[in-house]
């Protein structure tokens, strides 16, 4: 894992929405709605709805708006129905790209995603075309400017905890989980008061691709800013070392 931090990308992701939350509120809104419907509103009864939360207050989510949308969704029957769905397709130079959406309208954000390959030189492909290249696991970055614990003891609550794997990059430590782990590991180091810049479970990129020419510069870029810019977009994964 070494040499692949994510942090500063983290940093620039967290700038850039803080520019324009409404998009960050629309994907925690939409994820607090789908965990509310699948365990109830109760975060101590629903491991899936603390994930969100934490995941939340790490993005600066207000704790009113977060309670909001816990309510809107626990007391409304006529809520909206959000359905998971993933595009997996092609950036310049092979570069392979994941897609997860949470929609109300299928048709819409499947033109949508296409339209963002498209614009950007690339390809949406079938279901499993580039996934295999990913490893799907829990991923907790703790930035070194914010933990005052040393790494030796972080690495051990982690371990403790069930993590798979610890690493110290330049500016932060990185840590690994199965999925399933994910919420323990994650509550353990939340009970130790430990500040994560991020927490999630993600999809880790088995090799990297580097681009430098200017134009493949340019596609990639494309897809991911239009990409981001689509409220249905959940996550966007990539193999670009960026």
């Amino acid at each position: 894992m070494s040499g692949h931090s994510k942090f500063a990308n983290i940093k620039h992701k967290k700038e850039k929405n803080d520019a324009a939350k409404g998009k960050i509120f629309t994907i925690i809104g939409r994820e607090i709605a789908v965990a509310v419907k699948e365990g109830g509103p109760d975060p101590n009864n629903n491991s899936k709805l603390r994930d969100v939360i934490a995941k939340a207050k790490a993005n600066n989510v207000p704790n009113a708006t977060i309670e909001s949308g816990i309510k809107k969704a626990a007391g409304n029957a006529d809520a909206v129905n959000y359905e998971s769905v993933t595009y997996e397709g092609y950036g310049p130079n092979g570069t392979a790209i994941i897609v997860d959406c949470l929609t109300d309208n299928r048709n819409r954000t499947a033109a949508n995603v296409r339209n963002a390959f498209t614009k950007g030189g690339g390809s949406i492909g079938t279901p499993g075309c580039v996934s295999f290249m990913f490893d799907n696991r829990g991923q907790i970055i703790v930035s070194k400017e914010e933990c005052s614990m040393e790494a030796d003891d972080l690495m051990m609550v982690a371990l403790d905890a069930g993590a798979e794997d610890f690493s110290e990059e330049e500016d932060c430590f990185e840590i690994y989980t199965t999925p399933e782990d994910f919420s323990k590991v994650r509550e353990a180091l939340e009970a130790e008061n430990i500040p994560m810049a991020d927490a999630e479970v993600t999809m880790i990129p088995q090799t990297y691709v580097e681009l430098t020419d200017e134009q493949d510069l340019y596609k990639i870029n494309k897809i991911l800013d239009l990409l981001d810019e689509d409220d249905d977009v959940q996550n966007v994964y990539h193999n670009w070392d960026e």
